[in-house]
């Protein structure tokens, strides 16, 4: 369970860039909320401690309950659809005893454990139609539930955490290119489709997002309300910033124009208080933790320790690249946190826990 490991395997790199990034976080969250900040402060260090001891665990040896994790994961999804708290128009929350978390925050990582030991196990018939199908048809039960609370940015990132798993184990690029010639224009004609009133293919306020993004200037005062303004206290910070909580009657989170400022809209409030600066800073933070995440699949000891690396570190760059994407207007609203730095324990911790993982699997990688 526990190995003797060379200190100088460790990833202190990795570790600083985490806690780093961490730290604004909890910073920025005492500009946007500060009634929030003691609780985030208090889940980095939960999260510092559970990452630090996942690191020295063999990860081996909880891979082996991967089907316990799989069949524990649905019926946490499961109890969110019948029993979960309900909040802003969607059923994502549950609440055992005093303790409240989201279910799809742990799914992802719960899922990137489970498919790494499952496609290692049975890596030699990866590339056959009925593995394939099979690893579809056991993504699809977790993701239908996730979809329905309803959830779907979060169900958007669980199919790229399956798509990189698979990617990672070895699946044939003939068979990936296949797929894509299938997958993109049925995309295309769905989005299409979706788009249209009364579709049932997505919520209301789900197509009305999109719809904002196309046409801002007819839901400036409705859906386009919290990014058109997001890009204009990101804009109001130039290049060095307004300062920490300032005092300018000219700030846009100081006027309260951006709601859940301390979650999806947390970049607006460091471009504000920071200007271009302390944005570039969290950019480089957070995809040096994906490239070194990267960096470390590529050196893991077995199949399993490439996927769960390459997968956490996909999962950052993709919840980082919307996340910024939408708080400068670049995509469609997602409601993705910002990794580390959002406000939200769930994710928080189930990110720490990630980490505690690659770090491990980093101190057991190959040596030349």
């Amino acid at each position: 369970m526990f190995r003797n490991y060379r200190l100088r395997d460790f990833d202190f790199k990795l570790v600083f860039m985490v806690l780093a990034l961490a730290s604004i976080g909890v910073v920025m969250i005492g500009s946007a909320e500060e009634s929030l900040q003691t609780r985030q402060l208090a889940g980095v260090i939960a999260g510092t401690v559970i990452m630090i001891g996942l690191s020295f665990f063999n990860y081996s040896i909880y891979l082996k309950l991967n089907w316990l994790m799989y069949l524990g994961n649905l019926v946490l999804l499961t109890l969110v659809i019948i029993t979960g708290e309900e909040g802003g128009g969607a059923q994502r929350w549950l609440k055992i005893g005093g303790l409240q978390f989201q279910p799809s925050e742990t799914a992802k990582i719960l899922l990137i454990l489970f498919f790494a030991q499952f496609i290692m196990k049975y890596k030699e018939k990866l590339n056959t139609v009925r593995m394939i199908a099979g690893c579809v048809a056991l993504m699809l039960v977790p993701w239908a539930l996730v979809y329905k609370q309803p959830d779907l940015s979060t169900s958007l990132v669980l199919i790229v955490i399956f798509c990189i798993a698979m990617f990672t184990g070895g699946i044939n690029y003939k068979l990936v290119m296949g797929v894509l010639l299938v997958v993109i224009p049925a995309a295309a004609i769905l989005i299409s489709l979706a788009l249209q009133p009364d579709n049932g293919i997505l919520e209301d306020y789900q197509r009305n997002r999109i719809l904002a993004f196309i046409y801002p200037e007819e839901y400036a005062s409705e859906e386009a309300y919290q990014q058109l303004n997001s890009v204009m206290a990101i804009g109001s910070g130039q290049l060095d910033g307004k300062g920490y909580k300032n005092n300018e009657i000219t700030s846009v989170k100081n006027g309260n124009f951006i709601s859940e400022a301390q979650t999806d809209f947390i970049f607006a409030v460091i471009g504000e208080e920071f200007g271009f600066k302390g944005c570039v800073v969290v950019i480089v933070f957070l995809f040096g933790i994906a490239l070194e995440c990267i960096s470390v699949a590529r050196k893991a000891k077995d199949l399993a320790g490439r996927i769960i690396a390459a997968s956490i570190g996909g999962m950052i760059a993709f919840q980082g690249f919307f996340n910024i994407g939408v708080a400068t207007f670049l995509l469609p609203n997602t409601g993705l946190p910002l990794p580390f730095v959002s406000y939200g324990l769930t994710s928080l911790l189930s990110l720490f826990i990630g980490m505690g993982v690659v770090l491990n699997i980093r101190l057991q990688a190959r040596r030349n």
